[in-house]
């Protein structure tokens, strides 16, 4: 037994065989995306999976979370920011550093803030999804 080398591959082999043994199942059928539940051309992996639903209140509930997460971490790097300058004009001995550093805390601001911005949009996306999933249809004139 510890003559034996076990050898951990991708495929599963016989003892007796070094052929390998493919695992993965296929559907044999070949429909079309009309016909087929999950799209597509029905072959592959997933082809006898239906889509599940989505709840779109869950999901508009959390971009809105994420959104206030975005908004309180754009707060949080403004003050650190404001912070690193006060600090570079107290301490001249090491103001570059508190410069560069309230460079960085600003940049993290605008970033935090380009998230909160997208998950606005995306919470916006969520909440029309769920209004047309129910039959509320909205007339864009323009």
């Amino acid at each position: 037994m510890a003559e034996e080398k076990h050898h951990h591959h991708l495929f599963h082999h016989h003892k007796d065989e070094d052929k390998p043994i493919d695992t993965a199942v296929y559907s044999e059928t070949t429909a079309y995306s009309g016909d087929s539940p999950a799209g597509g051309y029905g072959y592959g992996y997933g082809a006898d999976q239906a889509k599940p639903e989505v709840d779109y209140k869950k999901e508009e509930k959390q971009h809105k979370h994420h959104e206030h997460l975005g908004e309180l971490g754009a707060a949080a790097a403004g003050a650190y920011a404001l912070h690193e300058k006060h600090k570079a004009e107290k301490d001249p001995e090491h103001a570059q550093k508190h410069k560069i550093e309230e460079e960085i805390g600003a940049a993290v601001a605008v970033g935090a803030g380009g998230y909160a911005f997208h998950e606005h949009h995306e919470k916006k996306e969520a909440k029309q999804e769920d209004e047309e999933a129910h039959g509320k249809k909205h007339h864009h004139l323009f």
